[in-house]
Formats: C-alpha cells, sequence, structure tokens
C-alpha cells in the first residue's frame, strides 16, 4: 500500500514547474502499478499545447476553466469541474486556462521517473513546438476510429 500526501511531492523532482503550470508527479513508473497520476494546475491566461505519442491520458477537472482544443479535428470545449476528456486517439490538443485550471491526471502506459528538466518522457510540446503524430499512433487512431474520439463535454463553435 502506499499512502502518499502532497507535502510529501512539493518541491522534489515530482514537482515540475514551468512559465504555464505546475504538475505534481504523485504516482510514477517507480510505484510499478501500470499508470502514472499527477495534479496539474495551469495559470490563468496562458496557453499550452500537448501531444502524448505513447501515453493515454484522462483529465479530470476539479477547479477553474478552460477552453480545449483537438488541434487535429479544430473542435472546441469548456472544460468545467466535473469535467473529464480522454486522449485515447493521441491527440495533439492546446488548453488555455480562463482562471487557474487544477486537472487530476492520469497517464497510461505510466510516465518514466521523473526527469529533472521541464520535458518529461512523454513527449509534452509547448505551444511553440510542432510535431506530427507517429505512425504506429496514426494506424491505432484509424483502428479506432472516430466513435471512439467522441467530445465528452459540451461543444463550443
Amino acid at each position: 500500500m502506499i499512502v502518499r500526501s502532497m507535502d510529501e511531492v512539493n518541491d522534489t523532482d515530482a514537482d515540475i514547474k514551468t512559465e504555464n503550470w505546475r504538475s505534481r508527479r504523485i504516482v510514477l513508473a517507480k510505484e510499478k502499478v501500470g499508470f502514472s497520476f499527477h495534479e496539474t494546475v495551469l495559470y490563468a491566461g496562458t496557453e499550452s499545447t500537448f501531444w502524448y505519442a505513447n501515453h493515454i491520458e484522462l483529465v479530470h477537472c476539479i477547479e477553474g476553466e478552460a477552453e480545449l482544443t483537438n488541434e487535429e479535428t479544430g473542435e472546441k470545449h469548456i472544460i468545467t469541474p466535473g469535467t473529464l476528456y480522454l486522449l485515447n486517439g493521441h491527440e495533439k490538443h492546446t488548453v488555455r486556462p480562463k482562471t487557474d485550471f487544477r486537472v487530476l491526471c492520469v497517464f497510461n502506459p505510466r510516465s518514466p521517473a521523473v526527469r529533472s528538466t521541464t520535458r518529461t518522457a512523454c513527449t509534452r510540446w509547448s505551444s511553440r513546438r510542432t510535431s506530427t503524430p507517429s505512425p504506429q499512433a496514426r494506424k491505432a487512431r484509424r483502428e479506432r476510429g472516430p466513435e471512439f474520439r467522441a467530445p465528452l463535454s459540451r461543444s463550443q463553435g
């Protein structure tokens, strides 16, 4: 059994801080449980673009409000407390918090051990960087079909 308080994570290598966000990685690969769990706060007025080539991510909002844009389709969603989104097709996406936006994130497979830099091994891209999905990600997305990428929140046009 693992019992961990946020005080044990704060200001350690598992507490990653950037200009746009802070992510406290609570459960990581070293725990060998098959997933990782993070609490992340994205700061109001910022814009961050992410793409995970090798991970599925579930994000559950517990505080704040943000606009989520699927960069592949252009779909926009407003995410508020109680709303979640699942990036089951390795979608490149942009988050624009209107207020400080606190989310709980689950990654599968788990995120590797924490690195001391702000770029993690799970390929997190800032809005200044661009990339295209890997051939494996494109194939997986085609095999799953569009019905698995249905929005989980109300759409905003």
